[in-house]
């Protein structure tokens, strides 16, 4: 079974798509306390180790020892928030990124060397900063780090979800001669409509954001009011869960607001499952060979099919 740890968590939507894969969560952190309860009331019957060892932290920061606190593990998953680095940072590359959340996570790869990792962000990570911001996270991961760096905006609506929410994924080979290839895009054969059990005025959605709710239904700004059935209705967690590929039985012990929050500031978990499911197939083949005859990678071939499929399925 390949071990994950889970950077800069959410509510975990990293943890549900690599759980849907096969893999186990060994470490996760997320420092907002709201966040932080979604968290765990929905993880900790699907990975009780995890709660049970105390490996989920708050603050990344509050690690003392990389080494001895983060258990070995195979694929680093990050949706990390973006931050400045200096002007000169394409320049200084690992060092500049000190005081960043990037460089916890080139921390982590540096000293524990899993084999693969996965990041997103937003779109507006490639031009941050003029430029220099990617360009800085590029020249780390593969110079310094000496990973492969491999990116693409993929889009949540590309895997079975209907709302476009574009964003950069970066995926990376601790073994830079592997060859890797974003899933082709899918079919989306959920619409607005399904969401709303109604017949909806748009096929996909607005893409979920985690602020500025309520504006009127024609105002440029609004995301969150659609015409169903004739009338003006807005999105509540019920119709959020679905557009980010939870289960239905995922719970939120917040406030609706805060649970709207939470998912917009989600990852697609479709989207992230797609993708995860061709990491493993690369790890099968070339991070251990023999695991193709075993029983676990007939699992996981499954599971990566069903990453096609892309159905939600309950959390258990």
């Amino acid at each position: 079974m390949y071990k994950f740890i889970d950077l800069f968590a959410g509510i975990g939507g990293f943890h549900l798509a690599f759980h849907r894969l096969g893999a186990e969560c060994v470490f996760a952190c997320e420092w907002d306390k709201h966040a932080r309860k979604t968290y765990e009331r929905n993880f900790k019957k699907m990975s009780p180790e995890l709660f049970r060892k105390k490996k989920f932290y708050g603050d990344i920061n509050s690690i003392k020892d990389i080494d001895t606190e983060i258990s070995d593990f195979q694929i680093l998953t990050a949706g990390f928030p973006c931050q400045p680095f200096s002007q000169a940072g394409f320049k200084k590359g690992f060092a500049d990124t000190r005081g960043t959340l990037f460089f916890n996570i080139a921390e982590i790869l540096r000293i524990k060397k899993p084999e693969a990792f996965f990041l997103e962000n937003v779109r507006g990570l490639l031009n941050h900063n003029n430029g220099e911001t990617f360009a800085t996270i590029k020249k780390v991961i593969e110079e310094d780090l000496g990973y492969s760096f491999h990116w693409q905006i993929v889009r949540a609506s590309d895997f079975g979800l209907p709302q476009l929410r574009p964003r950069l994924f970066m995926v990376g080979f601790k073994d830079k001669k592997i060859d890797f290839e974003f899933p082709t895009p899918i079919k989306t054969k959920m619409t607005m409509s399904d969401v709303w059990g109604g017949d909806c005025s748009r096929t996909i959605g607005f893409t979920l954001r985690c602020g500025g709710r309520g504006s009127r239904i024609n105002d440029r700004r609004n995301w969150d009011a659609y015409l169903v059935d004739g009338k003006v209705k807005r999105l509540s967690p019920d119709e959020g869960k679905k557009m980010q590929g939870f289960p239905d039985n995922f719970v939120f012990p917040v406030s609706n607001v805060e649970a709207m929050k939470q998912l917009g500031n989600s990852v697609a978990v479709n989207a992230i499952q797609a993708v995860g499911a061709e990491i493993i197939k690369i790890l099968d083949t070339s991070f251990n060979p023999t695991v193709q005859f075993n029983a676990h990678t007939s699992n996981i071939s499954k599971m990566a099919v069903h990453a096609r499929k892309l159905t939600p399925t309950p959390l258990h």
